[in-house]
Order: structure tokens, then sequence, then C-alpha cells
């Protein structure tokens, strides 16, 4: 059964700059308990949809239905079930992470009891112990971002809006978020979850769709969207290759100043030998989402509209 359902979901500004076109006719449904990934350059339109969908915008046309309430006629009865991590969100100069937690589960509508409960579950899964009593103008902005995510975590609501709720992280705190999104969806809560990061797209979502222009490209399994790719593997260079030579062997993509070669299985063995003859460093794996996205949508997604 579907929680989440938008029939033809569009949204038009109208500025200085003439007419944008931020959503163009979106259809999306999430089946309840699904960790759903969405991903697009800046300004495709994810956030747009995110806000649409939790009553924080109005469509200029369409429909979103949640829980089988329309978001546009009937927030007020949407609004108990949701949660959302806003991409632009701040946490409170003086509060600390505790307090965060604690009083935003009361605001919510939770005992005492049952918030403090919580509170010391969420503060231990997500790694701010050490940093539970500081206010939050002293601490980084990753461990800030975490704070905010642990907040709406905490809520254990049925649908979880999650934009970007990794930006900013360490390696080990994105990590430690993962695992308690994970653990919602066990329980049963419908995560809707916007990334830049794709690796985190790829072990967390069960399905995504990637958007462009304010339109859905693809949607499936990451598996599926992955198998579009028309070579099969990556190889990463460092040094000892131009771009011009890598390019006899397949696709060849520039990412952070390293060269990386989309080919095929029986090349690889011709091209690592040339590139240990040179000392070249290079590392070796199969295609990638970046790969597919790149391939799907023609830029990649750190690109901004």
């Amino acid at each position: 059964m579907a929680v989440l359902e938008a029939t033809g979901v569009s949204k038009v500004y109208h500025g200085r700059r003439g007419t944008v076109h931020a959503l163009d006719g979106v259809d999306l449904s999430i089946p309840k308990g699904q960790l759903f990934a969405f991903l697009g350059r800046n300004g495709a339109g994810k956030t747009t949809f995110i806000k649409v969908a939790a009553t924080l915008l109005l469509p200029t046309s369409g429909e979103v239905r949640l829980f089988g309430e329309d978001v546009v006629a009937h927030p007020e009865a949407v609004r108990p079930y949701i949660a959302l991590v806003p991409q632009e969100g701040r946490p409170f100069f003086h509060m600390t992470p505790r307090e965060h937690i604690y009083e935003y589960l009361r605001v919510r509508g939770a005992s005492g009891e049952s918030a403090k409960a919580r509170t010391e579950e969420i503060l231990e899964a997500m790694g701010l112990r050490p940093f539970e009593q500081e206010p939050a103008y002293r601490l980084s902005g990753g461990v800030q971002q975490r704070t905010l995510v642990a907040m709406i975590l905490a809520t254990e609501a049925p649908f979880l809006f999650l934009d970007e709720p990794t930006l900013g992280m360490d390696p080990f705190g994105r990590r430690q978020v993962w695992e308690v999104i994970r653990r919602a969806t066990r329980k049963g809560s419908t995560v809707l979850l916007t990334t830049h990061y794709l690796d985190e797209a790829e072990q967390l979502a069960e399905e995504l769709a990637v958007i462009e222009g304010g339109k859905i490209l693809y949607r499936g399994a990451p598996e599926a969207l992955k198998s579009t790719v028309k070579r099969e593997v990556r190889l990463q260079f460092s040094g000892g290759f131009t771009r011009s030579e890598l390019g006899e062997y397949g696709e060849v993509i520039e990412d952070r100043k390293r060269l990386v070669l989309l080919t095929t299985r029986s090349r690889v063995r011709e091209i690592t030998e040339r590139a240990l003859e040179r000392g070249s460093e290079i590392t070796v794996g199969p295609v990638t989402l970046e790969e597919a996205f790149l391939e799907l949508v023609g830029r990649g997604i750190e690109e901004e509209e």
C-alpha cells in the first residue's frame, strides 16, 4: 500500500529571470515501510517536492496524498504523522543536543517519561553522548547536523523526510546515521531521503528516483539503474595516463582531478598491465551509481542546475 502518492505535481515560480518550472508533472508513489531515495543535482526539484509533500509549500498544480489525506486540503491531518530534517535547518544557538531532542519530542506531544527514554536512546545511537551537554554554538557543523537528524529520528514518526541528512558529517558520523535510519524502517517508518552522496543512496535505498529539470527520469532499484551503464568495470587512475590515451579503452570521466575509465572486462588486464609498467596508481571495481547517474542525466550530481 502506498503511503505517499503524488500525481501530476508541478511548481512554477515567476521572477525577474523569467518562469522556472521547479517541478513539472511529477508522479510518485512510495509504499509503507520503504526507504526511498530522491536523487538530483542542486536545483533539480527534489527539495521543492519535499516541501510540497511536507505541507510547507503549495504546488501550482497536481495532488499529493499522505496516508490518504490531501496535503493541501488537510495539512493539519497530515502533520502529526510526519517529521522533517530540512536541508537548511540550524540548531538553536544555546541549546544542547539533549535539550534539542527532549524538547522537540515534548512539543510533538510525547510524555515526559517517553521523551526522556527516547532522548537517551537516540543520544547513544547517534554517538552524541560526548556532546550531549554542549551548547550548539560550541559544536562542529557535523555534530550540529547529527543533532538535527537525531531530533527527527527520535520521533519515530510514520513518515520521515530526510533532506540531505548527512551533509557535512565525517564518514563515521554518516554511518551512525545510516544505521539509525535503517532501524527506523525496520520499526515501520517510511523514509524519503534526498542525498548528494550516491554511495549513501546505494547503501540505504530499496528504490530511488532521479529527477532532473523538475521531471523524473528514472525510478527503480539502484542495481537496475547501474545495469543501464554500457560498460561493466570502473578503473580510477592517479597519474600515468592522459585522457586521450585512456579513451582508446572506453569512456573517460574526470573525477576530483583523477581520471576514471569505464570499460569492459575484456580490456581490464591490458590496461592494468600498462598502468603497472608506468607506476600508475590504479583501483578497479564495478560501476557505481555515480556513473549511472552521469550516463542518465548527462552531468554529474555535483554540478548545479
